[in-house]
């Protein structure tokens, strides 16, 4: 096991908080791997974070790395899947190591890094079969056997031993262009990339040296890491992220991932193993087993990571939904993990370690999984705005410099309370109106999914950050226009959120909306149609809650797969949670109308396949079709505002200060919802630009 301890640290002195807390946490013990020293044991993984440019970690992506480091993080890794060679394609955003281009971004950013003492590694890899034939130079993909892969759809040419000789040497010189961008180490990639290619039955069919025996399938990652090695020397770090059990009865077992591991750290190449389980050749399988999410329990892999750890010399880290400092204190303590690979968790909250350190744990804000941050806009987090956005937003509110403000808010849902949050810590007096008994908006309909309950956090979260800022949240209080001028405000922000809306549907007053559905005990039996218009949460959401009580559901909708809107995580998860069900869903319809025959009703649609008419009878139908702003608030506000209610957008995207059109009366925004019907995390977006500036 490694051995611990304070000297021979490559990055820098003390941190803060030296005192009583970091002499008791397990986390904020120091662990020494050869040469360096980690100043605590909390860290992020690798990840494909979408800020690269033209292959290049440029401002934008060290930015974000940066906070972490600020934050007190020991060790960040990044470069998730960073390609070694030209036929290893940009497919999801990576980095490019395979250019000399990238040592000068990579010395920039070290420096940066080691500058608030914590380290710096890349993940390099080749994706094998795991990269797009069409993306980049649209080169043949290349694998140990011609075996298609479901997620990314290449059906990889077979390798020969020139191809072995040149990837092998890619590896080697990637690995050298690391070091001379002062990175402190490296890991390479074997679960579902090349050498976990090589190294698994599944995707190893060959029959000369390279496949067959476990000794030959080890052959090629042996000859990848002599390489590098052999550029490197010993005085660079080296790991390898490595699949300790492929949970699959063809695959890897753990005894047979064991046995290969044994045989890598007896090689003496490798520094440490960053421990990972399950596969990540199809959606479902990265979202439950590699990458899991809300749907998934706490830490789901710990115990086998551990289990891995006791048969090993060498230290592990692991990365796995730790998204709480209780659940990697428990991994550290208890001897499972040598590293707490908490990722996610600081896309939501890089200062989670300074908190840790000042006694503040119960501020951080929480990872809920949600899995947004592996959607289109990563690395966003759900609910915190300033992720990836570094170089415009801040993590950090600090107070305003100008006098202090009286600022009105109309709403509590996300968008209103993140409002108050950011300006309550500016040091404004706010006050929060909220007709309802409970903070929360949408999110109280949210949590009504079986798998989705943990989005709650997003409240609960602020709430006790308002409690903290003295912030005034008055519920059971419905503010007219007139209550709200009488409270003298200076700022006014309407985020009242939306309503849904039938009106546009020929039929509509035969229909429940979405929310009637989710709020209303549901009835039993009978037949139930849900059209979903949106794409969201709130359709499958409603075919449970409405299954559950013994309605026979189905979905029609006019997007081609289920939740069309959201990550592929969470389309993964809805589409095995419809098929459990066994809710029928139809796509690529439109809803024209509805008319009641009867006691039952008829669903008009029309297939945008065909044009053909559809007509499916029913005893009940629901529609979603998002919501409709709630704005008769701010239009009886805009006489009185000094900019009539208009944000400007220049300024909203450049986060600048808003403009008024005269000097008296109150700035008036409209946030969230109450603008247009849109997800969380634009509408804690919304609050965070307009009023970090306020």
């Amino acid at each position: 096991m490694a051995t611990t301890g304070v000297s021979g640290s490559a990055v820098g002195g003390k941190g803060a908080g030296q005192g009583g807390a970091r002499a008791s946490d397990p986390l904020l013990q120091p662990l020494r791997i050869k040469h360096l020293t980690l100043k605590n044991r909390i860290m992020s993984t690798s990840h494909a974070c979408g800020l690269e440019e033209g292959g290049l970690a440029l401002e934008r992506y060290q930015a974000y790395h940066e906070e972490k480091a600020k934050g007190g993080i020991a060790l960040s890794m990044f470069g998730g899947s960073s390609n070694v060679a030209p036929d290893s394609p940009n497919t999801f955003q990576q980095l490019n190591v395979g250019t000399d281009a990238c040592i000068a971004h990579f010395q920039r950013f070290s420096e940066r890094m080691h500058r608030h003492g914590a380290a710096l590694m890349v993940q390099i890899t080749h994706l094998g079969r795991r990269g797009d034939n069409y993306k980049e130079n649209l080169l043949a993909m290349i694998a140990p056997s011609p075996i298609r892969e479901t997620a990314h759809r290449a059906i990889p040419r077979e390798m020969d031993a020139h191809d072995i000789r040149r990837v092998v040497k890619a590896y080697g010189d990637a690995a050298w262009r690391c070091k001379e961008g002062g990175l402190d180490g490296i890991e390479t990639l074997a679960g579902g990339h090349l050498i976990g290619q090589f190294l698994s039955p599944l995707t190893n069919k060959r029959t000369d040296g390279y496949g067959g025996s476990l000794e030959n399938r080890c052959r090629f990652g042996l000859e990848v890491h002599e390489e590098i090695r052999r550029r490197v020397g010993d005085d660079f770090l080296v790991g390898l992220r490595f699949v300790v059990d492929e949970g699959y009865e063809e695959g890897l077992s753990f005894d047979e991932c064991l046995e290969m591991a044994h045989r890598f750290e007896a090689s003496g190449l490798l520094d440490f193993f960053n421990a990972i389980y399950g596969r990540m050749d199809t959606e479902i399988a990265l979202a439950v087993d590699n990458m899991p999410g809300m749907a998934s329990p706490i830490a789901p892999w710990l115990k086998k990571a551990g289990a891995f750890r006791r048969e090993v010399k060498l230290p592990v880290f692991h990365a796995a939904r730790i998204i709480d400092l209780a659940t990697a204190r428990y991994a550290i303590t208890e001897g499972l993990i040598d590293m707490a690979a908490m990722t996610r968790a600081h896309i939501a909250d890089p200062y989670l370690v300074r908190k840790l350190e000042r006694g503040e744990e119960d501020r951080v804000r929480p990872c809920i999984g949600m899995t947004y941050c592996m959607g289109e806009t990563r690395p966003s987090c759900v609910h915190n705005a300033a992720s990836g956005r570094e170089l415009k937003l801040p993590h950090i509110i600090t107070p305003a410099s100008g006098p202090r403000r009286k600022a009105v808010i109309v709403g509590a849902g996300p968008a209103g309370l993140e409002a108050a949050r950011v300006l309550g810590e500016r040091g404004h007096e706010v006050v929060v109106l909220e007709a309802a008994d409970r903070a929360g908006g949408q999110v109280l309909l949210a949590v009504k999914a079986s798998w989705r309950k943990d989005v709650i956090g997003i409240i609960d979260w602020r709430v006790a950050e308002l409690q903290r800022l003295g912030v005034d949240l008055r519920l059971n209080t419905f503010a007219e226009p007139d209550d709200v001028v009488a409270m003298a405000p200076d700022i006014v922000l309407i985020a009242t959120g939306g309503m849904p809306d039938l009106g546009w549907l020929p039929g509509g007053e035969h229909c429940h909306d979405a929310w009637t559905a989710l709020t209303e005990t549901p009835a039993p039996g009978g037949e139930t149609l849900i059209f979903d218009g949106t794409g969201r949460h709130v359709a499958p959401t409603v075919a449970e809650r409405l299954q559950a009580a013994g309605q026979a559901v189905s979905i029609a909708s006019f997007d081609v797969q289920p939740v069309a809107e959201m990550g592929y995580a969470e389309r993964a998860i809805w589409r095995r949670r419809l098929t459990e069900l066994e809710i029928a869903w139809r796509g690529e319809v439109r809803l024209e109308g509805v008319e009641r025959r009867g006691n039952r009703l008829v669903a008009h649609l029309r297939s945008d396949l065909t044009n053909k008419p559809i007509d499916i009878e029913a005893d009940r139908v629901v529609v979603e079709s998002g919501t409709l702003p709630v704005s008769e608030v701010f239009e009886g506000l805009r006489a009185g505002s000094r900019n009539d209610g208009v944000t400007d957008l220049d300024a909203l995207i450049a986060a600048r200060p808003q403009p008024a059109m005269r000097d008296d009366g109150f700035e008036l925004h409209r946030i969230g919802d109450a603008v247009a019907s849109r997800n969380i995390h634009v509408a804690v977006l919304d609050a965070l630009r307009l009023c970090h500036v306020m």
